[in-house]
């Protein structure tokens, strides 16, 4: 606080941090007060409101508990989110080391321009895409037949289409992070790996992936986050066997018009999201202040 004053004087400073306080306050602070307020209360007519059944209790957040059917999505939600920071994990690594320790300077311009292109385009087009590149007939298949790799078309709606979806649209989140915390890794270290004779492996191992640990962490919380949370991706490239929690909750508001339920199934999410990122975290020995550089 004392930096942003003696940056932008005492005026323009104070002028920021009412503008910060009143967002924090009012898209951040009040909507998750409103939904714990929602979560904790029972769905009742407009003439019940204020009454004696109008009371705060945990029914609503039970009831998710003596839902085996909701509960085993939301479980398998979490574990198909934590799936997918693993994948798009898996696939970003080598390519943001490439670009922040062997690529030229042009080289490493136009792959991250052209990977960030498509994100110009909103998320449902760009989800759109994949069910079309995914479809029945689509290109996929197609491909695939033309070179005898399958006999007759899949249907690659469904868990795999969730997971190759949410891995495209995720992507950036893992790879600028992770690349950000490799660029500032000495290249003299690496090469110093290699001429006492570390393997390949072992150089990541013992050299770039604890001189990153920040920037993966970072890549992944983000991407589980977002992946727990969210709809477009599972509602399109989905299948009646892979559902995924936030679409009960959408249903919850939309469909059922019981506003208080799904208040509750979005508040358990959240909690337990939280609960696994700071769990990773402290297994991972990495900090919040780190993830927030």
């Amino acid at each position: 606080m004392a930096e942003l004053f003696s940056r932008f004087g005492g005026a323009l400073g104070t002028v920021l941090m009412v503008l910060v306080a009143a967002w924090l306050a009012g898209m951040v602070l009040a909507p998750n007060v409103m939904m714990i307020d929602y979560a904790l209360r029972p769905n009742l007519l407009p003439a019940e409101i204020g009454g004696p059944r109008d009371v705060y209790s945990l029914d609503n957040i039970l009831y998710l508990a003596n839902e085996s059917v909701h509960r085993a999505i939301f479980f398998k939600t979490v574990w198909a989110s934590a799936l997918v920071a693993l994948v798009t994990l898996l696939v970003c690594y080598p390519l943001a080391y490439w670009l922040a320790q062997n690529a030229t300077a042009n080289q490493t311009a136009i792959v991250l321009l052209a990977l960030t292109i498509p994100f110009w385009i909103n998320e449902v087009l760009r989800t759109l895409a994949w069910y079309i590149l995914l479809a029945f007939r689509g290109p996929l298949n197609a491909l695939l037949l033309s070179f005898g790799i399958i006999d007759e078309p899949v249907r690659w709606y469904g868990d795999v289409g969730v997971l190759a979806g949410m891995t495209y649209a995720y992507i950036l989140f893992m790879l600028f992070p992770i690349y950000n915390a490799i660029e500032s890794l000495d290249k003299s270290q690496v090469e110093a790996a290699r001429d006492l004779g570390a393997s390949v492996w072992r150089t990541h191992w013992r050299v770039v992936i604890p001189h990153a640990k920040a920037g993966i962490a970072t890549g992944c919380v983000f991407t589980f986050m977002l992946a727990a949370g969210s709809f477009v991706v599972p509602a399109l490239l989905g299948s009646p066997g892979s559902r995924w929690f936030t679409e009960i909750i959408y249903n919850w508001f939309f469909e059922g018009g019981d506003w208080n339920r799904g208040a509750a199934y979005a508040l358990v999410l959240l909690i337990l999201c939280l609960a696994v990122v700071l769990i990773a975290l402290r297994i991972a020995r990495v900090s919040l202040t780190e993830v927030a550089k």
